[in-house]
């Protein structure tokens, strides 16, 4: 059976809100639970360490890339599966990238916001057919959903392209969902689904 990996992009804060904290363990538990794999930032602060860990007391494959820079400051997990120290945010990315079959934005900041748009950019220009997703954990992104319909309406984002951005304020319900789409980009894997 194929195993599935979720990149999955956070914080490395939690927020000020503990639903925040609550749902990077819900995502955690539920890949590990799927038998999944996860690939994130490879820190053990905020949400980055709430959804490793997590991930790691249900079974799951844990697998971290962080740059040199980043490992004091992020704080680099010591209890993964596998840590992966690279050189530039550059490598960090393509190497998550690469490791990933479905991407996964959590609540976050810029280095979150960054991140999935940059994969969502890649999707639409073709660079892969890899599902891109957003949590909308407690209404966390509901300006920012507000604002990329307004792009749609002022006609600088297509909804073909906006459409390629699945959003969901559910793990439970949105999970299937990439794990159907990764099964049908990739026919004859045997991937899990909830």
């Amino acid at each position: 059976m194929s195993k599935l990996s979720l990149c999955v992009y956070c914080g490395s804060r939690v927020g000020n809100r503990p639903e925040f904290k609550r749902v990077a363990e819900h995502v955690g538990a539920l890949i590990g639970e799927l038998g999944w794999r996860l690939v994130y930032g490879g820190g053990s602060s905020g949400l980055m360490g709430t959804v490793a860990n997590a991930a790691l007391a249900c079974g799951a494959e844990v697998i971290g890339v962080i740059p040199r820079k980043l490992v004091d400051r992020e704080l680099a997990h010591p209890g993964l599966t596998e840590l992966q120290v690279v050189d530039t945010m550059h490598q960090r990315k393509t190497l998550m990238a690469e490791k990933s079959d479905a991407f996964l934005a959590l609540p976050g900041g810029i280095g979150t916001f960054e991140e999935m748009f940059e994969v969502w950019t890649w999707r639409q220009l073709g660079y892969h057919d890899k599902p891109v997703a957003l949590l909308n954990a407690g209404g966390y992104y509901d300006s920012l959903l507000a604002f990329l319909d307004h792009s749609v309406g002022a006609g600088f984002v297509n909804p073909s392209q906006r459409e390629l951005l699945q959003v969901g304020t559910d793990a439970a319900e949105l999970l299937p969902r990439l794990a159907q789409h990764c099964a049908l980009a990739n026919a004859g894997d045997d991937y899990r689904s909830v």
